[in-house]
């Protein structure tokens, strides 16, 4: 037993409601439960309304497993429960008292609870600690619209998180929101390894500077590579020696400083991902399109975005993988999945924070752009898909990302619509 289940039963009434009484024998007529306080200060359920022996009450709620926890959390010292007008308890093992020393009425849960009910909740948890998930031997009893409801819930509480950065990055750069998508484009070229540095390099580098170098190729890669501190090596050959003047002119006429800008990492990267050649494709990307944010809003289907961000490196990358090393000729050109990638981290959320700027509700929109994405490869969804999750698209695999993060490794089955399911039978 915990707490968090008995703030459930209290908050959905999951116990039997008629001829409740307190432990003092007092009849209870429950009329509002209260609003739930998630915050970890202060009672459980503020503004709750019931009728005790015929008076009515408004005011608090708190839940513990014992009475006793009353005093074992010091709750009698805090101004903050002296308006709690009922104790809502599994085991009422002491009378609790109000600084008046009047007695706090106590309902005892534990005689009140469906056995069915209890059962279900000691089946979820039951060597939980030793399963993936709780539930995963459960999970084939749940219906496809309860999964399905609840994936598309799921998605949009991820992308509220995303969202979340777009409003801290906006307040940085005055609402500018080709600024916003340079830094957000920057960090996830980085991937998770080069993904800080390589943010930390955009937001050392005004995106005003970027725009006025977009014209010419050249001079965006030697701002980019010379401020991420690629340049700095010993390799005489033209075009490192030309990067390195170039840069050396743009520090002096902009006057870079580098000082926050973190070191990036070719190590445990595939040769594709290695930082010079994400710098690179971003390099071109930006020399392409000089109005990127402006097509990134009106483009609408997944093919646009495919279009837009079909982008090759310059020539020397067509052969190196790093400076100092020729490597056999090939194209490296911004890969579908890679695009997929980004349209899942940075073009959906911003799309979907822009629109709201407006006043305009995007999630119609959204769901029709992420559900066009093929879903994602990792762990955690091959684990799903193998407990029979449905995950067809990007949307799928967004979702049971939070699911797994945000829920199972949580513990907190009882916020989780499965979880509700395979507790209440229906």
């Amino acid at each position: 037993m915990n707490e968090d289940f008995l703030q459930y039963l209290w908050k959905y009434k999951k116990f039997e409601l008629f001829n409740l009484k307190t432990t003092d024998k007092k009849d209870v007529v429950l009329q509002k439960v209260g609003i739930h306080n998630i915050d970890n200060s202060g009672p459980d359920f503020f503004n709750a309304q019931l009728i005790i022996d015929d008076q009515k009450w408004a005011g608090n709620v708190e839940v513990h497993i014992k009475s006793s926890d009353w005093y074992a959390h010091h709750h009698e010292k805090d101004p903050v429960y002296d308006n709690v007008i009922l104790h809502v308890v599994w085991e009422d093992d002491m009378k609790v008292f109000r600084k008046d020393n009047t007695t706090i009425p106590t309902l005892q849960l534990i005689d009140y609870v469906p056995k069915k009910l209890l059962i279900r909740y000691q089946k979820l948890f039951e060597d939980s600690n030793k399963r993936w998930i709780a539930c995963e031997k459960q999970l084939p009893q749940v219906s496809d619209f309860i999964i399905s409801n609840w994936q598309e819930r799921l998605y949009f509480e991820r992308l509220e998180q995303k969202s979340n950065q777009i409003l801290l990055l906006l307040e940085g750069v005055a609402n500018d929101w080709e600024a916003v998508l340079y830094k957000l484009l920057a960090k996830n070229f980085g991937l998770k390894v080069n993904g800080e540095a390589f943010l930390s390099l955009a937001n050392s580098l005004n995106f005003s500077i970027v725009r006025k170098c977009s014209d010419d190729v050249d001079q965006l890669e030697a701002l980019l590579f010379g401020h991420a501190g690629l340049l700095e090596n010993d390799l005489e050959f033209e075009y490192i020696k030309r990067l390195r003047d170039e840069y050396q002119f743009l520090k002096n006429k902009f006057s870079l400083d580098t000082t926050e800008v973190l070191p990036v990492h070719f190590f445990r990267l595939r040769p594709p991902n290695f930082p010079t050649i994400r710098l690179a494709q971003f390099a071109m990307l930006y020399f392409k399109n000089q109005h990127l944010f402006s097509r990134v809003i009106e483009a609408k289907a997944v093919n646009d975005f495919y279009e837009l961000f079909k982008v090759q490196t310059s020539d020397f990358w067509k052969s190196h993988y790093t400076f100092d090393k020729e490597s056999a000729p090939r194209k490296k050109g911004i890969t579908k999945s890679f695009i997929d990638l980004i349209l899942i981290n940075t073009i959906i959320p911003i799309k979907f924070m822009y629109a709201r700027s407006l006043g305009k509700n995007p999630e119609e929109e959204v769901l029709g752009l992420i559900s066009m994405v093929p879903n994602e490869k990792n762990s955690i969804v091959d684990k799903f898909m193998g407990l029979n999750m449905p995950v067809e698209n990007a949307m799928h695999s967004q979702a049971i990302i939070q699911l797994k993060n945000a829920y199972c490794n949580q513990k907190a089955c009882l916020k989780c619509a499965i979880g509700n399911y395979l507790l209440n039978g229906d």
